[in-house]
């Protein structure tokens, strides 16, 4: 790295780039945490209040990229993003929420003013997806429809599941007519073979329901996972409970049962999990074209992801303004990370 391109990571992001010998700064909430990590692997260490601005800009006033790994993103990415844009720092984060990427989206004209990139969704959210939708927009040009899915077999993280309860009081969320619109839990599903036989699958509310509209323009999206029959039934009937589960008691009570036993994968579970991401895009005239891809696990392709997002940033000079993953790091760049395959086009 050179002179005064500090980088802020965190946990195994940390570690991969430490064993790279990059020199990141460590920064977080949780002083006690964030001494033990930068002391272990011998990297400078800071903490900040992210309700102090002022703080806060200091802080990033001489640093050149900022990859935000703390969520939940809808209420980490906007203090930072400002601080960036006041800074003229560029920022990335990890976060696979719709409404972040909507909100980081709408500051594409402070971020030219800036001279900033702003790239949120630079880890398996949304990585493998959004390349996947890019491409098949330039198989189909006129395609006005889009599918996009995955089997992950990588266990939720706490961070991840927490965000998940979050979105239950929102229901399941599709891309319909140019708009984002509210449907109920497991609102379609179908029959999909991601790339390692064909499983019924159901549709969920991720990030691509935002990022696959900014980089392919494509009106009507739909994102699904592969779900039992009988557990997307108890989804359904999860749904009338909408109105109680976006109580802050019930939240609350939700976030305490996650994190007591919701723990991630060890390493060994990671190693063995691979992931099959699967994309459909079809026009007016009812043509079709499929791309699928077999990746590493969702966390190495969300630390893999994310160092090559820094490492473009420190090394480049993108024009300034919003980008998802694929307008960024071109729509090959899930290919270029360890584990991946060839993308495969029919």
């Amino acid at each position: 790295m050179l002179p005064n391109q500090k980088v802020f990571f965190r946990v195994s992001l940390a570690q991969a780039a430490a064993a790279r010998g990059l020199k990141p700064v460590l920064a977080g909430r949780n002083t006690r945490a964030i001494t033990q990590l930068g002391e272990s692997l011998g990297l400078p260490h800071q903490c900040f209040d992210l309700h102090d601005q002022q703080a806060l800009q200091q802080t990033l006033a001489d640093h050149r990229v900022i990859l935000n790994c703390a969520g939940p993103f809808s209420a980490t990415s906007q203090p930072l993003i400002d601080a960036c844009l006041a800074t003229g720092c560029h920022y990335l984060d990890i976060t696979g929420e719709i409404d972040a990427f909507v909100a980081a989206q709408a500051r594409q004209t402070d971020a030219e003013q800036a001279n900033i990139v702003i790239c949120p969704g630079v880890g398996f959210d949304v990585i493998p997806t959004d390349c996947i939708a890019a491409r098949l927009k330039q198989e189909l040009p006129d395609a006005d429809r889009l599918a996009l899915g995955f089997d992950s077999r990588s266990a939720l993280s706490p961070g991840t599941a927490k965000t998940s309860v979050e979105g239950l009081k929102y229901g399941g969320r599709i891309r319909k007519d140019d708009r984002i619109v509210s449907v109920p839990l497991a609102y379609q599903s179908r029959d999909i073979d991601f790339g390692n036989g064909t499983k019924h699958a159901v549709t969920i509310p991720w990030g691509d329901i935002a990022t696959a509209w900014f980089s392919t323009g494509i009106d009507h999206i739909e994102v699904f996972l592969p779900m039992a029959p009988s557990a997307a039934t108890r989804l359904r009937r999860l749904d009338r409970l909408r109105p109680l589960l976006g109580l802050p008691p019930v939240q609350a009570l939700l976030k305490y049962l996650v994190a007591r036993r919701i723990t991630g994968p060890d390493s060994h579970e990671r190693e063995s999990a691979r992931s099959y991401v699967w994309g459909e895009a079809q026009n007016r005239a009812g043509r079709k074209v499929v791309a699928r891809i077999e990746t590493a696990n969702g966390y190495d392709v969300t630390v893999e992801g994310a160092l090559m997002a820094v490492n473009f940033l420190l090394q480049e000079e993108p024009a300034p303004g919003y980008y998802t993953p694929s307008r960024l790091l071109g729509t090959d760049c899930i290919e270029k990370l360890p584990g991946s395959g060839s993308m495969q086009i029919e």
